[in-house]
């Protein structure tokens, strides 16, 4: 938390020449991204600034969201709320900020997948969530590493044994993760590639619901 703090207070201190020059239209970073804007507003903000956090409460874009829509409310003088809007791992809230008026009113807590999600579009070829293009980002808040957890009361107690036991039972093991491409997914398939396994990917609508899962 004190780690948190001093980042909201680095980045608070960007907002003054942020506010002048914008006026506002995420390993697992979280960031705040904004709706490139299109004009300037000198009496900016005078009604309440929305963040829409792409993932249900309880994950790291909301932990990390909450204390930061607190700071900036304050620094703005204007009340910062926050629209949990979960699905399609993080891309239907990302794309609802895309397609957002670019005012300034509406702000995204975005985790790394805001980048890998446009390029899985591509490769798939189906019509995109969203273009980053569309979000201009502005801070970043965390870098936070990517942890393998098993139950504790798996027959795991090592690294070592987890790999011998997919090497040796394909397809038995599943494992959650925040949504397809999420910061919880992506690493699975890099690990899976990696060590020529196949393990079971179960897609949750976030992060919280994935623990609660295991």
């Amino acid at each position: 938390m004190t780690y948190l703090k001093n980042q909201i207070r680095t980045q608070l201190g960007n907002f003054r020449a942020l506010k002048q020059c914008l006026l506002f239209a995420f390993l697992s970073m979280a960031s705040v991204w904004f709706i490139s804007p299109s004009f300037a507003q000198d009496d900016y903000p005078s009604k309440t600034v929305t963040m829409v956090v792409p993932f249900p409460p309880g994950g790291v874009a909301d932990v990390v969201g909450r204390p930061v829509a607190e700071a900036m409310g304050r620094y703005l003088k204007q009340t910062v709320i926050i629209e949990n809007k979960s699905g399609a791992g993080g891309g239907i809230g990302m794309a609802q900020v895309a397609k957002s008026k670019s005012d300034g009113y509406t702000v995204l807590m975005a985790l790394s997948s805001i980048v890998v999600l446009p390029e899985a579009d591509k490769v798939l070829q189906r019509n995109p969530m969203f273009q980053l293009d569309q979000l201009k980002p502005i801070a970043r808040f965390t870098a936070d590493p990517t942890v393998l957890v098993v139950r504790a009361d798996s027959p795991w107690k090592t690294y070592a044994e987890f790999v011998a036991y997919v090497k040796a039972n394909p397809a038995k093991i599943s494992f959650g993760s925040s949504g397809n491409y999420g910061t919880m997914h992506v690493p699975m398939e890099q690990l899976k590639a990696a060590t020529s396994t196949f393990m079971l990917h179960v897609p949750y609508t976030g992060a919280a619901p994935a623990v609660m899962g295991l």
